[in-house]
């Protein structure tokens, strides 16, 4: 074995304990009956098994489960999508109200072949959750949407809870690991949320372990301040096939703890940093605040209603 494979070895602090309990397994099947995508299960995420068994939580992917771009860190599947389901909304809703959660999180593929890239269908699912859950709180995850303000504007009159878009990695890398997507524009994106949106919160995440510095981790968490973002995630990039980016080192827990602190002392109001992170890890977590909001004035609507 080579030096370098023993540096890139995975680490004990990285395996995953399994429960496929009743909950695991009675979400998957109405995922399929329902016939939704889950980025858990696309992005071979190493925390399915904490959601979906334990915290009985779910982020889904909307817009099919064929991506227009190859990322080189993702394991959603890359190809020509299939038409718009317009049905798709109402049983993401319907999903989130049988499972009785008090936050969502919906992310997407991207969708460069269409014009507004999914903008709509994400508003619509974003509405469809109100009207049937109303005292849900609803954070959405798109793409770029190759920077149109037109289609942010789109998502953002659909009032969302939190707003949430990640960069993915540092600037010198972001050629490399993603595809079509810019640092530049990820970072104006982040901030013309703030400009519409003034009390929305907005969130970003990054990987580590692609070869980046300390120093340019924490410029990066400068230019996310500096564009007006409020929480942050930080995790493990762990390679989902051979055909991806390799790991370049795995950051021990005493690390992550590292940069949550400077994450902090910087000024984000929150942050979550550790091997297993994900952007949408324990997301119902990182807004109380909003969630208290949207069961306030859910109260209300209901006694004003019953008068």
């Amino acid at each position: 074995m080579t030096k370098k494979e023993e540096h890139v070895r995975k680490p004990d602090w990285l395996k995953v304990k399994l429960n496929t309990n009743k909950n695991y397994t009675g979400l998957k099947k109405m995922m399929r009956e329902k016939n939704l995508h889950t980025v858990c299960e696309e992005a071979k995420c190493p925390n399915i098994h904490e959601c979906w068994a334990t915290r009985k939580t779910a982020t889904f992917m909307i817009l099919g489960d064929t991506c227009t771009r190859g990322c080189r860190f993702c394991a959603v599947k890359t190809g020509l999508p299939n038409e718009l389901d317009w049905a798709e909304p109402e049983r993401v809703a319907e999903s989130v109200e049988m499972m009785g959660l008090r936050h969502a999180v919906i992310t997407a593929v991207a969708r460069d072949d269409l014009a507004d890239g999914g903008a709509a269908v994400f508003a619509e699912t974003v509405r469809a959750i109100r009207r049937r859950v109303p005292w849900c709180t609803v954070e959405i995850l798109p793409s770029d949407m190759k920077g149109d303000y037109d289609s942010l504007h789109t998502l953002m009159d659909s009032g969302p809870d939190i707003f949430n878009h990640n960069i993915e990695t540092v600037r010198r890398l972001t050629k490399r690991v993603r595809a079509i997507a810019t640092y530049d524009r990820s970072l104006q994106l982040l901030q013309r949320v703030k400009e519409i949106s003034p009390n929305t919160p907005v969130k970003s995440s990054m990987m580590v372990g692609l070869g980046e510095t300390k120093e340019e981790i924490e410029q990066a968490m400068d230019d996310l301040l500096a564009h007006d973002v409020d929480i942050m995630a930080i995790g493990q990039y762990l390679q989902p096939t051979k055909k991806h980016l390799n790991v370049e080192r795995y950051y021990h827990p005493d690390e992550f703890d590292e940069l949550k602190r400077i994450a902090l002392e910087k000024g984000f109001r929150h942050c979550e940093a550790g091997p297993m992170v994900r952007s949408s890890y324990h997301a119902d977590e990182q807004v109380n605040e909003a969630s208290r909001r949207r069961q306030l004035q859910y109260e209300e609507e209901d006694v004003e209603s019953s008068m």
